[in-house]
This record gives C-alpha cells, sequence and structure tokens, in this order.
C-alpha cells in the first residue's frame, strides 16, 4: 500500500537573521501566491535595461561533450557568482531588524556582447535594498536590479565590470531523461560548489506555495539553500536550466527542479529590454474553490476561481466582475481552479475580447472582457 507523502516545495535561499552580535541560518519558505506588499520600481532599473539586447542562441547542436565533470566544472564555474541581498524586515511587534540571504547566478552576454547582466531567481532578491555579488575570482561588485517576474520566479541584475566570464547557453530542448548535469552554486552561502547527477524528468510542474512553475527539469544532482538562481548545465558544459526549488519532505531524496533555459530565454529578453513582462491581463486577483473554501464562504459552487479583488477600471471591472464572484469558464476552457484561469488568460492575446461564466451568489452570468497588456508590477 502507498503511502501518501506531503511534499514540501522550498526555494533555495539561504537566510541569515542578524540578531546582535550573534545569528543562524535557516531556510527560507517562498510564496509568491502570498499577496506581498506592491513592490517598488527597481532602484534606477531604466538606467539598466538594454531594448537592444538579444538572447544569446544554444549551441548544443554542434557542442561537443567534454570528458569528464572536472572538465565540465571548469567550464561553467568562472561564470557563477554569489549572491547576497540585505533588507530591513520587522518583527511580531513591528521592530525593525536587519536580515540577510544569499542565493546564487550566472553571468550572461548578448549576441551583440553587452556585459554585465545576471541571470538569478525572484525569490532571491525579493524586497532586496541592497544587493552584492562576489565572481568566482573572488571580485565582489554591487548589483542594480534590472527587473523581476515573481511568476516564472526569475530575476536580473547589472554590475558594472567589463572582460567578464560569462555562461555558454545550450538547448534544453535536447535533454532527454538520464543525461548527466552538474548543479553549480553558493550552496548554505558557503561560496561556489559543483554537485552532479541526471536528469529524472522533463517538462514538471510544480506548485509552490499556490503559484505554479511550469516547464521544469527535475534531477537527482544535489541542491541545498544557496543554490537558487545557480546554472544547471548539461556535458557540455552549457546552462540548460536555473535551480529554482526542491522536493523538502522525510523519506524523499534526489527531488530537484530548475527552470529549462528556454522557457527563461523570453522572460530574460524582456527583463532586460523594459525590466518587466507583459502578459495578458485581466486585473483580478485569485483563490481556489475548493469544498472547505465554498463552506467558510457560503459560495454556492465547489470549484473554480474565486476573485478575492477586481482592480479597478481593470478590464474584469470594466466587464461587471466583483469580489467574491467565481469564474467557472473562461472561453471554451472550464476552470477548476485559478492556476486553470491564469494558465488560460496567458494563452490569450492583448486586446482579445474573452467570454467568462462566473457565478454571482446563487445566478450564473455571462460577461465579455478586453483583455489589456499587464501593467508594470509596481504600478
Amino acid at each position: 500500500m502507498l503511502k501518501k507523502i506531503n511534499h514540501i516545495f522550498i526555494a533555495l535561499i539561504l537566510i541569515s537573521l542578524i540578531l546582535g552580535a550573534s545569528g543562524c541560518s535557516i531556510p527560507l519558505p517562498w510564496s509568491p501566491a502570498q499577496s506581498p506588499p506592491t513592490p517598488s520600481p527597481p532602484a534606477n532599473s531604466s538606467e539598466y535595461t538594454n531594448p537592444d539586447w538579444t538572447f544569446p542562441s544554444g549551441s548544443s547542436q554542434t557542442a561537443q561533450p567534454l570528458p569528464d565533470i572536472r572538465s565540465v566544472v571548469s567550464e561553467a564555474m568562472p561564470s557563477v557568482v554569489s549572491v547576497t541581498t540585505k533588507m530591513v524586515v520587522y518583527d511580531i511587534f513591528q521592530r525593525e531588524y536587519a536580515q540577510s540571504a544569499a542565493g546564487s547566478g550566472f553571468l550572461i552576454r548578448s549576441e551583440e556582447g553587452y556585459e554585465g547582466y545576471i541571470v538569478t531567481n525572484n525569490h532571491v532578491v525579493q524586497n532586496a535594498e541592497k544587493v552584492q555579488v562576489e565572481l568566482a575570482d573572488g571580485r565582489t561588485f554591487p548589483a542594480n536590479i534590472v527587473g523581476t517576474d515573481a511568476l516564472t520566479d526569475l530575476a536580473l541584475l547589472k554590475i558594472e565590470a567589463t572582460d567578464l566570464p560569462y555562461a555558454y547557453l545550450g538547448d534544453s530542448d535536447l535533454l532527454a531523461v538520464g543525461d548527466w548535469v552538474v548543479a553549480i552554486g553558493n550552496a548554505l552561502g558557503e561560496g561556489i560548489t559543483a554537485t552532479h547527477g541526471i536528469v529524472s524528468r522533463l517538462n514538471v510542474s510544480v506548485a509552490v506555495s499556490g503559484n505554479t512553475l511550469r516547464g521544469l527539469i527535475q534531477t537527482d544532482a544535489p541542491i541545498n539553500p544557496g543554490n537558487s538562481g545557480g546554472p544547471l548545465v548539461n556535458i557540455s558544459g552549457e546552462v540548460v536550466g536555473i535551480t529554482s526549488v526542491k522536493v523538502a519532505a522525510v523519506g524523499v531524496e534526489g527531488m530537484g527542479y530548475a527552470i529549462s533555459i528556454n522557457e527563461a530565454g523570453a522572460i530574460i529578453q524582456a527583463l532586460i529590454h523594459q525590466g518587466y513582462v507583459t502578459r495578458p491581463w485581466l486585473g483580478v486577483g485569485l483563490y481556489t474553490v475548493d469544498s472547505f473554501v465554498a463552506a467558510v464562504n457560503n459560495l454556492s459552487v465547489n470549484k473554480g476561481a474565486l476573485i478575492v479583488e477586481a482592480v479597478a477600471d481593470s478590464p474584469a471591472d470594466v466587464a461587471g466582475l466583483k469580489e467574491g464572484d467565481v469564474i467557472i469558464w473562461f472561453q471554451d476552457k472550464e476552470i477548476i481552479n485559478a492556476d486553470d484561469l491564469i494558465l488560460a488568460i496567458h494563452d490569450c492575446q492583448i486586446g482579445q475580447r474573452v467570454e467568462i461564466t462566473f457565478v454571482q451568489g446563487k445566478d450564473t452570468k455571462t460577461t465579455w472582457a478586453q483583455l489589456q497588456e499587464s501593467p508594470p508590477p509596481w504600478s
């Protein structure tokens, strides 16, 4: 008889709580669905965006496998950086204290040769007031946040430096289950380390506290807190993934996940071009309806996407959708949960007119909305 295991997906970021002269290190649970305060625009982000930047093409079709893991690490490690962030947080008594976090990233260069951009995870730099990176050669630089995207857990940093090592990017679509891979990153905040394993599964979707990451690469290469944002490289030393989450549960081993580089490419380019990602936008905050949520909120349906916020003057507001309504159909797709609706919206085009069926009280109604371009996350 199979036992049901409660999997806990954690973001691989290491947090150091600075309490006077002493401190401790703990993993930080990450929940992009928890409605954090509206983010401020990245400081000086427009200064570091570059609309002429072109995402480098992969070269896996011509790249030759390196003879051993040592050669792979030697090829890839110089481009990997340690990321340290500082932020101000408040305890339950609203007392302010400083908190630092450690993660990873890697340097990339555009087709045109633009330098200084670093790929990392959104949860590594989320709410950071100060970011510093350390290169593999020991040099340190202050870093500016160019842009972030919570939906895909990606972020871009920029340092002012030249003659930098940079990662060679591969083609994650060429990966197969059983391929050797190496995970490189700032494990436990103790410096850049490397571990190896194989590709265990491809095109995986993982729910992380309400947000779903898609197109992931599952690997059994050991990854630890602090690895977040570091590269997963193939046997040719090319980046094929960006380490993001792992399963933390008793009796579970070797289940780490990386965002595939092919999935990340368009997001990275958008962040460098304008500091954020534009998508079709309805203008609602959502929560999944199940039997418990239906009972607590006295809803007449036990599945769908509950509207917990309708932004003023948004397409949803104009279409007459209100807080407390439950969307059950979007175009020709049945909506079972909030993630279904998010996927359905993103499958549409900006400016597209869409049909929405929803429950208001005990009445089922239909309306039409014209999707808009999503505003900057700090607007």
